[in-house]
């Protein structure tokens, strides 16, 4: 895909998935620094178009009464982490931006994430984070349902498995949305 392929008007929003504290920590695919610049780049960009940034990040109850409950081979945590690890990096968060807590892989499961994406007139998401076949694939997955016209930037996501990431990336994303760049997404927005 080049910048021309890519259009993003005013009808586009970024989300960041899990791009906190505790997750960034995680060995991943693509070290968690890159995906943590290349967010705060995109963020940067949609911003100086005005556009809305929405941070989501993990967390639970501290008395875990909320964790997803479930009979399954390889469970959840079994308590809620400390506060710390849902916090989300000062150099990433820009007054203005809206901060969505989720419960569930998916964003928009129990949250009020479509309610404010549709109260602003969005019909587009630029959709990445961690961990790409968890957070970011099950937003997306409920985000392609609603309708939502869908860009990957692929380099600014990143997952704990290389095979699981590639998967996503070569079988599904291209389904349900165009799959790009960080460099693509921000040239569109100059554009």
């Amino acid at each position: 895909m080049t910048p021309t392929d890519l259009t993003l008007d005013d009808d586009t929003a970024l989300v960041l998935i899990d791009l906190q504290t505790g997750i960034l920590a995680l060995p991943t695919t693509r070290p968690s620094a890159e995906i943590l610049e290349r967010g705060i780049a995109l963020a940067e960009a949609f911003r100086a178009r005005r556009l809305p940034v929405v941070l989501v990040r993990v967390a639970w109850s501290p008395d875990g009464g909320d964790l997803p409950t479930a009979n399954v081979d390889r469970p959840g945590p079994a308590a809620a982490p400390p506060a710390a690890f849902s916090e989300i990096p000062a150099e990433l968060a820009a007054l203005g931006d809206v901060i969505v807590t989720k419960r569930h892989w998916g964003a928009f499961t129990g949250t009020e994430l479509d309610l404010q994406l549709r109260r602003r007139g969005i019909h587009r998401i630029v959709l990445a984070g961690i961990s790409t076949s968890v957070g970011v694939e099950s937003t997306a997955r409920t985000a392609w349902e609603h309708s939502y016209d869908l860009v990957f930037p692929e380099d600014a996501s990143a997952d704990t498995d290389p095979d699981s990431h590639a998967h996503t990336f070569g079988k599904i994303f291209p389904r349900i949305g165009k799959v790009s760049s960080t460099d693509e997404v921000i040239a569109a927005l100059r554009a």
